[in-house]
């Protein structure tokens, strides 16, 4: 599984939605996500990816679209 697939695997757990925005569209501004979940997405990255996010990366902006997500986890290699 590439990626992107397990990034949008974890939205979908954490959303408990199937229909993920495109990879461009804010999460938040869709209503996709809230702040409540952000934790929870976080975390799972986490675990996922082996990687530890620190406190001074917690701004959802960082994690606003799946590409976001993916050049933060870019950043992180």
């Amino acid at each position: 599984m590439d990626r992107r697939a397990r990034i949008s695997a974890i939205l979908r757990r954490v959303a408990k939605n199937e229909d993920l925005p495109g990879p461009e569209v804010s999460l938040f501004e869709t209503g996709y996500l809230d702040s409540f979940g952000l934790p929870d997405v976080l975390s799972a990255l986490e675990q996922e990816f082996g990687i530890t996010i620190p406190d001074a990366d917690l701004n959802p902006r960082k994690f606003d679209t799946i590409e976001r997500i993916e050049e933060y986890l870019d950043s992180r290699e």
